[in-house]
């Protein structure tokens, strides 16, 4: 229980209980970051649903907006960071880490903060409320544990503190989860293409992880199951 507490204190902004954990205790609460994100999901649809019931579009801003609020827009966070940094650093990998670390943002992160807000806008509109969508946040949260043994950190954070807790046999019960819950909701299936994706971009592009990209691929990751759902 004090994993799941520090699991979805950390991936929400939803009040918990507090818990002192030592490093090892919280990189540990990954192995149960799908769950936090069932947590985002339910309040998602929720949200959509309750709007959906003014107007589709009304729905589906509700619904994107309760994922920036109840996520603090961590994961937006770091795929503006990412987008700054690849936009400004080209093929220097010392400079693209120095732009992510800058807390500014700059047009490359703006634009990507834009472009993801209104994929998801759309997407939740096309779906009108399916309660498949909770989901999405579900299997998004499974790639971090697949990021964190495929990928080496590139810094000193959260890429490098939880890499010492992800087990493969997390990803294995979680792999079997997401296919169970495939069966009705096959567009989920997509995730075993887009997890590893995401990791052999990293590996080509950036050469290993950070914080910000777990963060940049969660959210690549939902927009793109969104899109599978609608179209399966």
């Amino acid at each position: 229980m004090r994993r799941l507490i520090l699991a979805v204190a950390f991936l929400t902004r939803l009040p918990m209980p507090r818990v002192v954990a030592d490093d090892a205790e919280f990189a540990a609460a990954l192995r149960l970051y799908p769950l936090a994100g069932l947590v985002v999901g339910a309040i998602v649809i929720a949200a959509a649903r309750a709007g959906g019931l003014a107007d589709a579009w009304v729905g589906a801003l509700a619904g994107l907006a309760a994922w920036v609020l109840v996520t603090g827009a961590l994961h937006l966070d770091g795929l503006a960071d990412l987008a700054d940094g690849l936009g400004a650093a080209h093929r220097d990998r010392d400079r693209m880490l120095a732009v992510m670390a800058d807390p500014h943002a700059g047009s490359f992160a703006v634009t990507a903060i834009a472009l993801q807000l209104i994929a998801k806008l759309v997407l939740l509109h096309g779906l009108g409320g399916d309660w498949r969508v909770l989901l999405v946040p579900f299997a998004a949260r499974i790639g971090p544990l697949v990021w964190a043994r495929l990928l080496l950190p590139l810094k000193p954070g959260l890429g490098a503190t939880i890499a010492q807790a992800a087990r493969w046999r997390d990803v294995g019960v979680w792999a079997l989860a997401a296919a169970g819950a495939a069966i009705v909701a096959p567009g989920l299936a997509v995730a075993f293409l887009l997890i590893p994706g995401w990791a052999l971009w990293l590996r080509w592009r950036v050469g290993g992880i950070t914080g910000d990209c777990h963060g940049a691929g969660i959210e690549l990751v939902e927009t793109g199951l969104l899109a599978a759902l609608l179209l399966f």
